[in-house]
C-alpha cells in the first residue's frame, strides 16, 4: 500500500475478535481486503478456486480456513458457508467479472448463465448467511458503475448493475438483522482489469489519470478500505456504495 492509496490504519484493531469470509480472496480487492482484515485484527476464511494459490495467501496472511471451489458452484457455495462451524461476522463476495461482448457475437448460451449465475450467487450467500451470520453482521457484494450509462457491449453488464442495488435493498429487509451491502466499482487496477485489457492497459491507466477528478487510477485497497468501513459501521444496510473516483461522471 502506498501513499495514493487508502490507508486501513484507523481500523487497526476495530476488527478484532470478529471473522470474516472472503470469498474471492486470492487476488485483486478480495485479496486486499483479507489484508485488511488482518491489519484490523480479524481473521479470514478464504474461498478460491486455485487451490495453490489459496496455500500461499493462506499462509501469508494466516487465515483460520480455507476452501477451493468456484463460487458459481451456488449449491458447494451455500452448503460451504453453512457447514462453516458456528458463526461468523462477514462475508464479502468478489467472485465474477463483467461481460462486455456486442449483441451480434453474444452466446445466449453463455449471457443466461452470466446474469443469472451472478443473481444466484448473491441469493445463495444470502440464504445461508442468514443463518451463519452473526446478528448486525455484513453480507458485503461487489458491482460497478459502468453499466450506468449505455454502450454497445454493456447488455448483460448493464442487467447487473440495475439489479444488483435493488437486489440487495429487498435482502437487507429479508435477513435482517444480517445487514446486506453492495460496493459499486468503477475501474479498479486489479490482476483482472490487467486480464481484460491486456496490452492497452497502460493507456486507459494514463487516460484516467488524465481525466479523473481524483487523479489517479482507484486501487485494491481504496476499495478494501470501503469494505471494512461498511462491516465496522453498524447503521449502514440496503446501500450501494460508489467508489469510482468520479468516472461515472466524466464524458467518455
Amino acid at each position: 500500500m502506498n501513499g495514493t492509496d487508502a490507508d486501513a490504519g484507523g481500523a487497526r484493531g476495530e476488527l478484532a475478535g470478529q471473522t470474516v469470509v472472503v470469498v474471492g480472496g486470492t487476488s485483486g480487492i478480495g485479496l486486499e481486503t483479507a489484508r485488511q482484515v488482518r491489519a484490523a485484527d480479524g481473521d479470514v476464511v478464504l474461498v478460491a478456486r486455485d487451490a495453490e494459490r489459496l496455500k500461499k495467501v493462506a499462509d501469508e496472511l494466516s487465515a483460520l480456513s480455507t476452501a477451493a471451489f468456484d463460487a458459481h458452484d451456488t449449491d458447494r457455495l451455500e452448503q460451504f458457508l453453512g457447514d462453516l462451524p458456528g458463526q461468523v461476522d462477514h462475508v464479502m463476495v468478489t467472485a465474477g467479472s463483467p461481460s462486455y461482448t456486442p449483441l451480434a457475437e453474444l452466446d445466449l448460451a453463455k449471457a443466461g448463465p452470466d446474469f443469472g449465475g451472478r443473481i444466484a450467487m448473491v441469493l445463495a450467500v444470502a440464504r445461508a448467511g442468514k443463518h451463519k451470520v452473526k446478528p448486525g453482521g455484513t453480507l458485503l457484494f461487489i458491482g460497478g458503475t459502468g453499466g450506468r450509462r449505455p454502450a454497445p457491449g454493456m447488455a448483460v453488464t448493464s442487467a447487473l448493475t440495475a439489479a444488483l442495488p435493488a437486489l440487495t435493498a429487498s435482502l437487507a429487509l429479508e435477513v435482517a438483522p444480517v445487514r446486506v451491502n453492495l460496493i459499486a466499482a468503477g475501474f479498479v487496477d486489479t490482476p483482472l482489469s490487467a486480464t481484460l485489457l491486456g496490452d492497452q492497459l497502460e493507456a486507459r491507466r494514463e487516460e484516467l489519470r488524465s481525466t479523473l477528478p481524483i487523479r489517479r487510477v482507484v486501487g485494491p485497497a481504496d476499495v478494501a478500505a470501503l469494505a471494512l468501513h461498511l462491516m465496522i459501521n453498524g447503521a449502514v444496510t440496503g446501500a450501494t456504495y460508489d467508489i469510482d473516483g468520479g468516472q461515472q461522471f466524466v464524458a467518455r
